[in-house]
């Protein structure tokens, strides 16, 4: 149940984000800021995820610890 709502939630954000994108591009010689402001976000995104997957410590106590 928790993967099909990632799924979902991520589907439709990636959907978003195209729609944004489109947009964006429609409007380009307004919407180059909001071109860059998204490459940036989306920067610092990969950037958590990378140390999110690399993290031993995280996955031990997402494992090990209950809440």
């Amino acid at each position: 149940m928790e993967k099909l709502g990632y799924i979902l939630i991520g589907s439709v954000a990636l959907l978003w984000i195209i729609a944004m994108v489109a947009g964006l591009i429609v409007v380009l010689p307004y919407g180059i800021i909001g071109l860059v402001i998204l490459a940036g976000f989306g920067l610092l995104f990969a950037k958590v995820l990378k140390e999110r997957l690399t993290s031993k410590e995280d996955d031990y106590y997402s494992k090990n610890v209950q809440q």
